[in-house]
């Protein structure tokens, strides 16, 4: 157990704490649950909350915490830093669609392995780790190369941790380090291929042993170490200087492979992409070169002095402050002077420092010189959950306080071809209201939603290209006042377009009127559409562009940011 330092910020560790406590549980704790999670009392837990929920970070319902989308931008700042996911994930997603199979990329953390990019294959039986999952080395394929470079200290607190045997995998190490930096049981796993119930043995073949073939063969097997049917075969990528910085593994599952016909079929296409990716990263080292400017700075001492200042006692400024020195580091700004990190966050260097040495205490943030650096547990606060985010998931809080501002049900909607199909809905509380279920499907031609959609898709296409997507499509009369000219719709589509939203008038549904807002990722492209629906004697068409567009434009605009930032490493699906 490492010794706090005396100038370590108490509150940030505690804070600190609470997210890890809420990403080991899949994202959400009552308050009282988070008390015997991390130990803390109930007042310190109800300060931190009030001010993680304040910078974002969470959302408080009653007494129940869940972690919210923006705190993504803890684990961004250390992807981008990293820069592994942007320079290597287009070489992954490509060996995924050549072999039909899921590809990892993986980085070492202490003597665990972290997974910081999946190229997935969309299965029934879904092979898919989260992004910042954290595994004991000796149940991976990654674990035996990135172990065959250990030093005999991490060799030291591989074996002390091991001791504990399976079942303590996580829980002695966690006794042994309140930081929480211990590594999570697998269940049903042999770390040794001693055997276990449903899993095969591997007789003589202990974790040491696997890393000298590894070292040797420059490759390695996962036959069902981390859960029953799953097999791995993973390869080392080296930087320009030869030391590996990550590795890359084609999952599979025993339906369709055995540990040994996987190595077979894919093994050198594998070597191949691991090629292809270090030639990318020589390319990077030597157009990168140049030393990064320091990122702008930010007035994050006047944000947190206002919030303490509106919120009092309920606000811890010294939490909030320590989190933000996470986010100076970025792309391009891998390594950060302490110089660097004040002037990105506004903050006294007295306090930077502070912070970060609380960060280097925890194991965030690693000192090499007078350089600073995020390290692999960042994304410990909260990236595994976050990073199964969905865009539905996104959308519910924020058509919900629509909702609650306009009286009228709102819903999220994508297309799906030519159909919309609603992925979320809150409905209100009326004697007479639209009833719509999830996965309920219009065509897209009759609604609001469809209409501010298909803008997007035809926008880029010549008029004539549109007249044929839209020739295509057949456009019947649902009520006296559906259009069903073709050209006519063409022509309503660009003015949808052009004004950023599209109202539909008893067109699906006499008496039905509906207004749309289409929401975009963050290259632009609407990817789903939001929508309020409300009986025609609700509201004029004029109170509808006055009174509830611009509600809608706000809540859009709260979607979209959130969806940026969980979307740049992982991206959200629209479902």
């Amino acid at each position: 157990m490492s010794t706090v330092p005396a100038e370590a910020v108490g509150p940030l560790m505690r804070g600190v704490a609470v997210l890890r406590a809420l990403s080991e549980a899949d994202g959400r704790l009552s308050l009282g649950e988070l008390v015997r999670a991390t130990g803390l009392a109930r007042s310190t837990v109800d300060r931190v909350a009030a001010t993680l929920a304040r910078m974002g970070y969470l959302r408080l319902d009653g007494s129940v915490a869940t972690l919210a989308p923006r705190l993504m931008e803890l684990a961004n700042a250390y992807l981008g830093a990293l820069r592994l996911p942007a320079l290597l994930g287009p070489y992954a997603a490509q060996l995924a669609d050549e072999l039909d199979e899921s590809v990892s990329l993986a980085v070492p953390d202490g003597d665990g392995i972290r997974f910081v990019h999946q190229s997935t294959r969309r299965r029934a039986m879904s092979l898919t780790f989260r992004i910042g999952d954290l595994l004991p080395a000796e149940h991976t394929a990654p674990g035996p190369l990135f172990a065959a470079h250990w030093t005999p200290g991490q060799w030291t607190a591989w074996r002390t941790r091991r001791a504990a045997g399976p079942e303590g995998i996580g829980r002695t190490r966690r006794a042994a380090d309140p930081e929480g930096v211990g590594l999570p049981a697998c269940p049903g796993a042999d770390p040794e291929g001693i055997g276990l119930p449903g899993v095969p043995t591997a007789p003589g073949t202990p974790f040491e042993a696997r890393v000298t073939a590894a070292r040797a063969a420059g490759s390695a097997l996962d036959d069902q170490l981390i859960e029953p049917g799953l097999i791995a075969v993973a390869v080392p990528v080296h930087d320009p200087a030869g030391t590996p910085v990550c590795a890359v593994s084609v999952v599979s599952h025993t339906s369709r492979h055995s540990a040994d016909s996987l190595r077979a079929a894919v093994l050198r296409r594998l070597r191949t992409a691991a090629d292809a990716m270090e030639a990318e990263l020589v390319r990077d080292h030597t157009t990168g070169a140049a030393s990064a400017p320091a990122p702008p700075p930010r007035p994050l001492a006047a944000w947190t002095s206002a919030s303490k200042q509106e919120l009092g006692s309920e606000f811890v400024e010294s939490l909030a402050r320590g989190l933000t020195v996470l986010t100076a580091f970025g792309t391009d700004r891998a390594e950060l002077s302490l110089s660097a990190v004040a002037e990105a966050t506004g903050l006294a260097r007295a306090t930077a420092r502070r912070a970060l040495i609380t960060l280097g205490h925890l194991g965030l943030v690693a000192a090499e010189g007078r350089a600073f650096r995020l390290t692999p547990r960042v994304l410990a606060l909260g990236c595994p959950p976050l990073s199964r985010t969905t865009l539905s998931d996104i959308a519910a809080p924020h058509l919900a306080a629509l909702v609650r501002t306009v009286h009228d049900s709102a819903s999220l909607a994508v297309l799906d071809g030519d159909d919309i199909r609603y992925t979320a809905r809150v409905a209100t509380s009326r004697i007479m209201s639209v009833t719509i279920t999830l996965g309920t499907r219009f065509p897209a031609y009759a609604t609001a939603m469809g209409r501010v959609l298909l803008a997007d898709r035809l926008a880029d296409l010549s008029a004539a290209e549109r007249a044929e997507r839209l020739g295509r499509t057949e456009l019947s009369a649902l009520t006296p006042h559906t259009i069903t000219s073709p050209a006519v719709l063409a022509s309503l589509l660009e003015q949808v377009a052009g004004r950023g939203y599209a109202l539909v008038d008893e067109e699906l549904e006499e008496g039905l009127r509906s207004l749309a807002v289409p929401v975009r990722d963050a290259g632009g492209r609407a990817v789903a559409a939001v929508n309020v629906a409300m009986h025609t004697t609700r509201r004029t068409l004029a109170e509808c562009r006055e009174q509830v567009l611009p509600q809608m434009r706000a809540a859009v605009a709260a979607i979209e940011a959130e969806l940026h930032v969980v979307g740049r490493f992982c991206p959200a699906s629209a479902s």
